[in-house]
């Protein structure tokens, strides 16, 4: 049972609460070379709990507010966009390494929305440093110290070693531990002077690089609901969830070997949102 389905996330960063990755053959090492297998019907624990993003979709408060209600209007529409179409200018300053700043409007929330959703379903969340940090940075105040608290009993020693690290959170020697949300695309459902609602598409990945890693590297797609607030001038989540897909046809891409995934992990970095 995932943590999400655990607190009744449901539908629609509310879902199933699981994540569908594609694992290889069972007759292949993970990391052998060859392709993947098609999906498979049973999961394991680590596939059930999904991508870390999942995490905060089990504390997440069900209450989404408002009629969901999107609008019609064509320059709504989603498409590609260069950064700060309407001529605000991108975020300059950081706060825990996370974008802030972000323009009082629907531009300014799409771009919280995509950078909170990166940063919270990155490996720093394995931490408790640096998890509190990023809580402390994302969340609307009153509401992170029931955050913390419930993520404290998530990040237990045993879900460490069901997602292939040391009970202290470390990652075993001579493997690389990947856990990276890549928005794909963000649209403003719902919004008011100082309170938005995004959803934000995106793509995951999760996994233990290794040799010898019985959790190899899998990847994801699911969409995030976030609910924003604009509080001390910089938008801040009130509430989260999380739904599976959309998913795209799975390709025949030969799968990397560990050392291949494990060097792209740490030549390629990721990116923030400003748009």
């Amino acid at each position: 049972m995932s943590l999400g389905d655990e607190h009744g996330n449901s539908g629609g960063y509310g879902g199933t609460g699981q994540t569908h990755t594609r694992l290889p053959e069972t007759d292949v090492s993970p990391y052998a070379g060859g392709r993947r297998g098609g999906r498979t019907s049973s999961r394991s624990l680590v596939t059930v709990v999904g991508v870390v993003v999942l995490l905060i979709a089990a504390i997440a408060f069900a209450n989404r507010g408002g009629d969901d209600s999107s609008s019609g209007e064509d320059d709504d529409s989603p498409k590609a966009a260069a950064t700060a179409p309407s001529g605000e200018k991108p975020v300059q300053s950081a706060n825990a390494g996370i974008p802030s700043g972000f323009a009082h409007n629907r531009q300014g929330a799409e771009s919280a929305a995509a950078n909170y959703a990166v940063a919270l379903g990155s490996a720093e969340m394995f931490n408790k440093n640096r998890r509190d940090a990023i809580l402390g940075t994302v969340i609307v105040p009153t509401r992170v110290a029931d955050f913390k608290a419930s993520l404290d009993k998530a990040y237990t020693p045993e879900f460490n070693k069901n997602v292939g690290l040391n009970e202290d959170g470390t990652t075993p020697k001579g493997a690389t531990f990947v856990s990276r949300t890549s928005p794909i695309g963000t649209k403003v459902t719902e919004s008011s002077d100082n309170t938005a609602t995004v959803e934000v598409w995106c793509s995951g990945l999760l996994g233990l690089a290794g040799e010898s890693s019985t959790n190899p590297v899998t990847s994801s797609w699911f969409t995030i609901t976030i609910q924003l607030e604009w509080t001390n001038d910089n938008w801040k989540i009130v509430t989260h969830s999380q739904k599976d897909g959309p998913a795209p046809v799975p390709g025949d891409e030969r799968a990397s070997s560990a050392e291949e995934m494990a060097k792209a992990v740490e030549e390629y970095g990721g990116f923030t949102y400003a748009r």
